[in-house]
């Protein structure tokens, strides 16, 4: 089936090693189970060598099959040890190097992935998904081949990312290999490594060394873009903070700044005005606190009367207009409608506010 066809492959490269190596016996296993799994001509070729030649060195070996593909490989980088002296490098299609010599050739992020650079977000994930199956490092063996997956991997990286994206659109094309060097101008760096981003395509899962994740098709990172918010969080929460804390500081001030009124003009007691008192003057009823004898006396006291007064005959004025406005409406209503009951209870209709006020303004001038 196509898809053990990947599987497969693997266990030709690990045939193909054993082989080097000189493990006839468990080359020969990984081949046989790469062709119940997806058969193939090279699988086919290289369990036919075995059987006709049994343990047979490499070296010994055909030159068509010094490779799987059967392209017969160069004495240079292919033959050289890795890291582990016991180790040799894998072998190699001669049109795996070749893609590599190209990814290494790209001038921008836009030609590693082979799209358009008005290239859609599915786009860029066919593109990747494609590119980083061939290049991946477990499949292809090609000098270069790692660093040309981690290309691929920071050109999707980056334009996946809008933000990123338009960055390095602004910035145009870079005179630089995108594949070695990453671009020269602007601040490009991927927010995941390409193995893990290869792990988040095709490994079922989200990597554990980063908490990388993505929204709407485009990848963010967590920790990054808590460490941003930190950075300038400070700031951003004293601006959000700023109009309760002014509002809090008006009000207490206010509160310092403006102490109750030593007196009350209501008709009955309230809170903190239980004492009635009579203004000497005009004999205007009003409350005061149990204090009030202790703070106010002499000058301070027939001033404090005056202003009750001056209130006391403001109140009624406007009380006095308020009943007038009330009878005369009344009046206008039972004229218009021909009302003669409404029209005698505005006639009998009582303005006390405006009695009283009289009565003050006669004793007044009196």
């Amino acid at each position: 089936m196509e898809v053990n066809r990947d599987e497969a492959e693997r266990c030709i490269d690990i045939a193909t090693a054993a082989l080097s190596c000189c493990q006839t016996e468990k080359a020969r296993r990984f081949l046989e189970k790469a062709q119940r799994l997806f058969p193939t001509a090279k699988a086919k070729a290289l369990l036919e060598l075995i059987a006709q030649y049994g343990f047979t060195p490499k070296e010994e070996m055909p030159s068509d099959f010094d490779s799987p593909n059967g392209q017969q490989q160069t004495s240079g980088e292919d033959s050289r040890p890795e890291a582990k002296p016991s180790e040799t490098s894998k072998p190699y299609a001669a049109d795996h190097q070749d893609a590599v010599r190209r990814i290494k050739q790209c001038k921008d992020f836009y030609e590693i992935l082979g799209v358009q650079k008005d290239a859609s977000e599915e786009e860029l994930k066919r593109s990747y998904r494609k590119l980083a199956l061939k290049f991946h490092p477990d499949k292809n063996h090609a000098p270069g081949a790692t660093e040309a997956f981690k290309a691929i991997g920071n050109a999707y990286a980056v334009l996946s990312n809008v933000n990123k994206r338009r960055q390095y659109d602004q910035c145009g094309d870079e005179k630089s290999n995108p594949s070695r060097q990453g671009p020269a101008k602007g601040n490009f760096e991927p927010d995941i490594s390409p193995e893990d981003l290869f792990n988040m395509f095709f490994g079922g899962g989200y990597p554990q060394s980063h908490a990388n994740g993505y929204t709407n098709g485009r990848m963010r990172n967590p920790r990054r873009e808590r460490r941003e918010r930190q950075g300038d969080g400070g700031l951003a929460l004293f601006v959000q903070v700023m109009p309760i804390l002014i509002l809090v500081i008006v009000s207490a001030l206010s509160q310092i700044m403006v102490n109750s009124p030593p007196y009350s003009l209501s008709f009955r007691p309230s809170a903190g005005y239980t004492q009635k008192r009579l203004t000497e003057n005009l004999k205007v009823p009003y409350y005061v606190g149990e204090q009030f004898s202790k703070e106010f006396s002499g000058g301070i006291l027939k001033n404090l009367e005056k202003t009750v007064e001056d209130d006391y005959i403001s109140n009624l004025r406007n009380n006095c207009w308020k009943e007038k406005q009330q009878k005369e409406g009344m009046l206008y209503r039972a004229r218009y409608f021909g009302d003669t009951d409404l029209y005698q209870r505005a006639q009998r209709a009582r303005t006390p506010s405006c009695a009283k006020l009289s009565e003050i303004t006669a004793s007044l001038h009196g």
